[in-house]
């Protein structure tokens, strides 16, 4: 059986960084966007992801890529998540995540969707957690120079 794409990356050497995993029909480009080191032994916990997730999908479906938006979600493994957008230049979705990190950052109220009407586990949901991940990785992607987004080893 055909191993898929991010199984045959190196995870012993990847670091927190903005990377296209894959692309599908020429315009449909799935990135990673890794906020920690894999196997480091420091990984978001469930509440961190979750809140992030909540945040970040809510805010870039609302961008100015947001129609181009198919879907954005955490890696099982904790340490990043998966952006999957359709005709959109890297270096602009690169920018527009930049912009919801900050945005996420200098939000002000609760995390979006924190009810038990909107989310099945409403109670695991911090808006501080959300904030603390985004400036952390807001700042990694502030110095990131590799703007061809790929895997080196």
């Amino acid at each position: 059986m055909e191993r898929i794409k991010s199984f045959t990356i190196n995870h012993n050497v990847l670091t927190p960084g903005f990377y296209i995993s894959r692309i599908d029909n020429e315009d449909i480009i799935t990135y990673d966007l890794r906020t920690r080191k894999p196997n480091a032994g420091d990984y978001m916990d469930n509440s961190t992801m979750h809140s992030l997730e909540h945040m970040v999908a809510t805010y870039i479906r609302n961008s100015e890529i947001g129609d181009s938006v198919i879907y954005f979600g955490p890696m099982g493994c904790q340490t990043g998540f998966y952006l999957v957008v359709q005709k959109v230049e890297p270096k602009k979705v690169f920018e527009v995540v930049k912009k919801v990190l900050k945005q996420v950052v200098d939000h002000e109220g609760d995390v979006f969707g924190k009810s038990a009407i909107e989310c099945g586990h409403y109670e695991n949901l911090s808006i501080d957690a959300a904030k603390k991940e985004a400036e952390y990785y807001l700042g990694v992607l502030d110095k990131w120079t590799n703007m061809e987004f790929s895997y080196s080893e």
